[in-house]
């Protein structure tokens, strides 16, 4: 109890001064003496403390973080904020080499050093026991790794476990340019000696294959310093603490995620390694530093250094299964593996999510579990593909100026008639009839957004059918995918084509956009909320309809249907200081462009913006072209190529 511990402690106190009152003069000089000593350290210990944990929190954008979406929110802390205080000590280059690791000072995760500093050596940010030995809790380390191209996701990462109250973690920097920039911003990084471009390297390149070589050399390095290691790909963010879930397997040497799309149990035990046949999945997995975790991760090494031709995750797959069985128990979930002694374990992929059971099937919602981590696995576009959709989650980390775009934004309130979304079977012609209606209403924003110079808001994006990279029925037989459904933005549009840079004068101004859940987000600024626009369309010649620089009441402008570019222009010149400008419908809200050097441009480049429908069975090629401008040809149908002068796309 308080009152008690309290109480023990003043005693103690009187009892050494009644020996000091009792003793000789000699004694009693040597009695002041040490007593001066612990009272002097106790104030210099307690200084350091306060001091570690009042210091001012870091000044960067990551001081400011979203929340995740609702459905999902409980299951973080409730104080975020609180988190930057928590002291925890710096990795490799926070401060210069010192021979005692013990006297290290205490400092928190995002306090960036005095920038009087001179950067350390790059022989500071070595990996070594010592520097794991500083960070671990309970044992365990997390860590990930990548270039100087992955940094925001990076950021998100570490960002994403330091709310969770977890600074047990180091990033490995592959270049440094990454390394100096995660160092400045107090992030415990360490460096790899891999020498490698800080451009995007592309999934599948030699670049690719270099960086998952790179994955299975950092394990086993690691696993001989004795602790447990929880291995993350950059592409993903924990959503609540895994560490107390991993120790409920403190048998299990090596716990596994998966490409599960299928569920073999519909609560939070791990996965029926007798039904999970999908590949594992090594962008999460958590090594316990046993010996045969570590006969694994050398053989697996081995197996990479020996062929550049294996993926990594293949080879692992391979060498994992070489034999597979029987059950360690029949209450665990875990198998023998590897060779026969390897205790393995395949985490749920309803709450240990892939970019297919978190994105398209929401697996966590419909069993009412709470998910701990995705990963943007399953999905199109490349890393930009990524990007945006952990942004249509709420769960990517943008800095403040993502949310006050030049020129402000402009949104719309989607409409779609019940039969198109709900009735009849879903089957391609439903999923193509639904999708275009969408796709008409949104090259009709694009347009607006073009003529205004503004940021548009994607409307969130229905489907009836799955995209895969293969024939299907439709969804995935025995997956818990609904349709219709809430389909990811790449499902339909190249989202890297649209981020693309492309020459002005081919294809006219860039057409910047957000993320369908961008006005929701909650690091969206009160100025921005505050500064609305409601544009309800009306017919022209009605009452108060098209009267320029006025509204019928504050915050509302009736605007003619089919006005066309100059008019455009003319009424919404006058709201340029409105942040975010919402039309009513896009349904005829734009009766074409005046400037037909100016539409040729921008049928140009929007046309590319669409992307492919995948697959059709038994069908070669089984994919159907998406076209932006489908209404205009009165033949179209959706249908896959029919030979390959036909395979391209409809431009």
């Amino acid at each position: 109890m308080v009152g008690g511990g309290g109480g023990g402690a003043s005693s103690s106190w009187r009892n050494a001064y009644q020996e000091i009152a009792n003793s000789k003069p000699l004694f009693v000089a040597i009695y002041a003496t040490v007593f001066l000593g612990i009272v002097f350290s106790s104030l210099y210990v307690f200084s350091a403390v306060y001091s570690a944990n009042s210091s001012s929190s870091s000044t960067s954008w990551l001081s400011s973080p979203p929340s995740i979406p609702r459905s999902i929110e409980n299951t973080r802390h409730a104080d975020q904020s609180s988190n930057f205080s928590k002291p925890t000590t710096l990795g490799a280059g926070s401060l210069p080499p010192t021979s005692n690791p013990q006297i290290m000072q205490i400092k928190p995760i995002w306090e960036s050093p005095p920038r009087n500093t001179r950067f350390p050596p790059l022989k500071t940010f070595r990996l070594t026991k010592q520097l794991v030995q500083q960070r671990v809790k309970d044992n365990v380390i997390i860590v990930t790794f990548g270039n100087y191209a992955f940094m925001d996701f990076i950021l998100s990462w570490v960002k994403h476990l330091t709310d969770l109250g977890l600074s047990n973690l180091l990033v490995g920097a592959m270049d440094t340019k990454l390394l100096e920039a995660l160092y400045w911003k107090g992030v415990p990084v360490f460096d790899m000696g891999s020498h490698m471009s800080t451009a995007d390297v592309g999934w599948g390149s030699p670049t690719f294959h270099k960086m998952g070589r790179e994955k299975v050399i950092l394990i086993d390095a690691i696993l001989p310093y004795g602790v447990e290691l929880l291995m993350c790909d950059t592409d993903m963010v924990w959503l609540k603490d895994p560490l107390p879930y991993l120790a409920r397997y403190p048998e299990a040497d090596v716990l596994t995620s998966s490409d599960q799309v299928v569920p073999t149990v519909v609560d939070d035990s791990l996965d029926l390694w007798q039904q999970a046949g999908a590949a594992y999945n090594i962008g999460i997995f958590h090594w316990r530093p046993t010996e045969s975790s570590k006969k694994l991760a050398r053989e697996w090494k081995e197996m990479l250094l020996a062929d550049d031709k294996i993926w990594d995750q293949n080879g692992f797959n391979d060498i994992v299964r070489r034999q597979l069985g029987p059950s360690v128990d029949g209450d665990s979930g875990l198998v023998y593996a590897f060779d026969g002694n390897l205790k393995l374990g395949v985490l749920p992929a309803s709450i240990f999510c892939s970019g297919h059971t978190y994105f398209v099937q929401a697996m966590y919602q419909q069993l009412r579990l709470e998910p701990y981590a995705v990963h943007t696995t399953f999905q199109y576009a490349g890393t930009e593909g990524k990007r945006h959709r952990l942004r249509e989650a709420m769960v990517f980390y943008d800095p403040p100026e993502y949310y006050d775009a030049p020129g402000g934004f402009v949104s719309f309130k989607p409409s779609i008639p019940k039969s198109m979304l709900l009735d009849g079977e879903h089957n391609l012609e439903t999923h193509f009839s639904l999708i275009n209606y969408q796709i008409k209403q949104i090259r009709t924003a694009l347009a607006i957004a073009s003529l205004l110079k503004r940021t548009l808001v994607m409307p969130p994006l229905w489907c009836r059918l799955d995209r895969l990279w293969f024939g299907h029925p439709g969804v995935l037989v025995g997956s818990m995918t609904r349709q219709p459904f809430l389909c990811p933005l790449d499902h339909v549009f190249e989202v890297n084509t649209m981020l693309k840079e492309q020459p002005e004068e081919e294809f006219g101004p860039a057409i910047n956009f957000r993320e369908y859940s961008f006005l929701d987000n909650p690091s969206l600024p009160r100025h921005v909320k505050e500064s609305w626009l409601d544009v309800q369309l009306c017919q022209e010649g009605a009452e108060d309809c098209g009267a320029p620089n006025k509204t019928s009441r504050p915050g509302i402008l009736r605007f003619p249907k089919r006005s066309n570019e100059d008019m455009f222009k003319t009424t919404f010149s006058s709201f340029k200081d409105v942040k975010v400008i919402q039309f009513s419908s896009m349904q005829d809200a734009f009766g074409g462009f005046t400037d037909k050097r100016r539409e040729e441009k921008f049928r140009n480049r929007v046309k590319r913006y669409v992307g492919i429908w995948c697959c059709v069975e038994n069908h070669n090629p089984g994919h159907i072209y998406y076209d932006m401008y489908w209404d205009e040809k009165s033949d179209w149908k959706p249908m896959p190529p029919q030979s390959a002068e036909d395979d391209h796309p409809p431009w």
